[in-house]
Parts: C-alpha cells; sequence; structure tokens
C-alpha cells in the first residue's frame, strides 16, 4: 500500500509531495546561482497557489499568460509578473502594466499599438517602470508534436527575422523565445545556434533574453552543468540578463491523481474498469499529445497472461478511455488507482465537462501527514456556466 491509497485523501484527488517538490526547487535555485541567471516559474504549468510561498523560499517570481495569471502572481507570491499575452486587450493593458515588471508582445504590431500607453506608463511611474520585450520565432524547434511547436509554418507566436530591421524598435529592451517543451540541454545548445544565426546582431542591442521554457533540468540525466555553460557563454557573449521560465521542471514528478474503481464491465470481450476520474475532463493531456500515463502497480503495456484492463473514465465521451494496463490481481471495485505524475499541466487543464466534479487538491507534507487543500462540488461547476 502506497502513502497515496491512505483513507485521508479523497479521490479523485491531486497529491502533491511536499518534499519532492522542494528537491526540484533547490536544485533549480542551484543552477540559477550557479549560472547567474533569473529563473522563474512559469503558471501555464503549474499554478498551485498554495504552495507558492514555498516556490517563493527558492525562486524570485513567475511568468504569466494571463490577466488572471498576473494576479495569482501578485496575491499569492507577492511580486509583480513577467509577462507574455499572445494578444493584450485594450480594456486590461493598464492593469496588466501595472501588475508586471517584464511585459513581452507577441508581434510587432502590438507594439506599434500599445508603444504609446506603455511609454507613458513609464514616464507617470519613474518609480515602477516596465521593460519590454518582443518575442522571435527562430524557425528551429525539436518539439515533435505540431500542436505543441511554436515554430510549425503559420505559427502566430512570435516574429520571424524578415520582419525586423537591423536595429530592435525604440523602447524594445527584451528578446523573448519559446521553442522548447520537456526538452534538454543539447536541444537548448542547437536551438540557440538557430537564435544566434538570425538575431544575433539584435541580441547585442538588447538588455535581456528569457529563453522560455522547456527546460527539463529536474529530469534524470538532464545535463545541468551544459546549461550553466550555455548560460554562462550568453552573458558573456552578449552582456545580457538571462532568464528561464521553466514550468514542467519545477513540479516534475512531485505528485499523483488519485482514483478509484467504480465498476468492472466485459465489453466485446475487453475488460473495462470505469475509474472516477476522467481522461478527457481531468487529464486532457494525455489524450491531446497523446500520451499514456503511468500508474503505480501497473504495467505500461498489457502483458500476455496477467489480468488486463482498458481503464475509462466517467464522461459520456466514447472516447475517454486509455488502455491497456496489466495488473498483478485482478482489478475489484474500490481499488485505488494512482496516476503518476500528474501536477505539471494536468492538473491546470482540467474541466467539469459533463458536470463531474473537479478533483479534489491536497499536499502530502513532509512530515507525513495530509493536508487537504480544496474540493470541488455544485457551485464550482456553476460558477463557469450561465
Amino acid at each position: 500500500m502506497t502513502v497515496f491509497e491512505s483513507d485521508q485523501i479523497p479521490s479523485p484527488c491531486f497529491v502533491l509531495e511536499e518534499e519532492k517538490l522542494r528537491q526540484n526547487l533547490s536544485l533549480i535555485k542551484s543552477v540559477m546561482d550557479e549560472a547567474n541567471c533569473e529563473i522563474i516559474l512559469a503558471l501555464k504549468a503549474f499554478s498551485m497557489f498554495s504552495v507558492f510561498p514555498i516556490v517563493k523560499e527558492y525562486l524570485p517570481g513567475a511568468t504569466a499568460s494571463s490577466l488572471n495569471e498576473i494576479k495569482l502572481i501578485n496575491d499569492y507570491m507577492g511580486v509583480k509578473a513577467h509577462t507574455y499575452i499572445p494578444a493584450y486587450q485594450d480594456a486590461d493593458f493598464e492593469e496588466v502594466l501595472s501588475r508586471s515588471k517584464h511585459l513581452t508582445f507577441n508581434t510587432l504590431s502590438q507594439w506599434e499599438r500599445f508603444k504609446e500607453r506603455a511609454t507613458a506608463y513609464n514616464t507617470q511611474h519613474p518609480d515602477e517602470t516596465v521593460s519590454f520585450g518582443i518575442r522571435v520565432n527562430p524557425q528551429y524547434s525539436e518539439v515533435e508534436t505540431d500542436m505543441y511547436n511554436p515554430c510549425v509554418p503559420g505559427s502566430r507566436l512570435g516574429v520571424t527575422r524578415d520582419h525586423f530591421g537591423d536595429k530592435l524598435p525604440e523602447g524594445i529592451e527584451g528578446i523573448h523565445f519559446h521553442t522548447l517543451c520537456e526538452n534538454g540541454s543539447d536541444v537548448l545548445e542547437r536551438t540557440l545556434q538557430a537564435l544566434e544565426d538570425k538575431f544575433g546582431d539584435l541580441l547585442h542591442q538588447a538588455k535581456w533574453l528569457n529563453l522560455g521554457g522547456g527546460h527539463l533540468m529536474t529530469r534524470e540525466g538532464y545535463d545541468i552543468p551544459k546549461l550553466i555553460r550555455l548560460v554562462k557563454n550568453l552573458k558573456q557573449k552578449y552582456n545580457l540578463e538571462i532568464i528561464l521560465e521553466p514550468g514542467s521542471a519545477i513540479a516534475w514528478r512531485t505528485g499523483v491523481l488519485t482514483s478509484t474503481v467504480l465498476d468492472i464491465m466485459d465489453s466485446q470481450g475487453i475488460k473495462v474498469a470505469v475509474l472516477d476520474t476522467s481522461f478527457a475532463a481531468h487529464m486532457p493531456d494525455t489524450l491531446e499529445m497523446p500520451y499514456k500515463p503511468r500508474i503505480v502497480g501497473a504495467y505500461q503495456e498489457p502483458i500476455a497472461g496477467k489480468p488486463t484492463y482498458r481503464l475509462g473514465g466517467m464522461t459520456c465521451l466514447a472516447g475517454d478511455f486509455m488502455g491497456d494496463y496489466s495488473f498483478d490481481e485482478p482489478l475489484e471495485v474500490g481499488r485505488k488507482i494512482i496516476f503518476e505524475d500528474m501536477i505539471h499541466y494536468t492538473m491546470v487543464k482540467t474541466t467539469t465537462f459533463n458536470g463531474v466534479n473537479l478533483p479534489s487538491i491536497g499536499i502530502w507534507q513532509t512530515n507525513n501527514t495530509f493536508r487537504l487543500i480544496r474540493t470541488y462540488g455544485y457551485e464550482s461547476f456553476k460558477d463557469h456556466l450561465s
């Protein structure tokens, strides 16, 4: 029996392990200190604001992609945000400015549209000025899934080199790119070569360079010394401040999604176990990537002669299933199914499709006790409908 099968933990429930989160943060902080750069949390991957005070013990801030994320950073980390939003809205822009310290524009046309208001804000608030940047597209990415590749033809993310002259636009101090997705430092090295080939002259004009996210430095086997070396070389060559904003690396392998078998059925010769969670609503990234999540105590692929089940969610979507897994013993109603590594990205993408309740959220603390943070019910479902 694992700690996640404890009667203290409701089902379904996202359970973060505080000790593992601290281990990741400690490693990331050591990289930041050694490379003399700034590493910040990307909320799009991990927005569990109840542990932002823990994150703040190790990292100086966070990056947001919406006004709501900005407010979470302000309220629960006590700092202004690094902000990148693909397209800014007129009604929100002043508030976004007032709550940000760095603000990246996705296109030159967005900068042209908002630059007067942006520069006027800095003039009016000399003690709280915002540093402005532009996102570039180096047209190089090793991300294999098109849904996650910002460099595919027709991508709306970032400006290609042919749209720039020989100078950065006046008022722009930073360059931002984000083309990695849970990659190693070897991929970063090749990406930086493409970036320098296209934008090297502009890097010399910038004050800061944001390397985006996707640096999975907490994964076993990641070449951390190479990452540190690459960052140091960039700083020295271009006299830049370097910013990294990993998402997955922060919460990598720090927690699980608990679930319970509600029913077992035979479907045309295939044994199906129906769970109290949903792949479509609670683990949508497993279907969109797609990838097959690991389960504690289960075999990732079917094994002949062992009890084998297709796992189904509790919505009425026909495709709400994942299969097939083998187990050493036959499953029974009430058996706990523990999905590994469900804290980064998975938790922020949940929905209440079909009216299913969102999983509860809790922390397995360093003193080996469980703390329930939040549960969801009818009001949560109703609140985002009309």
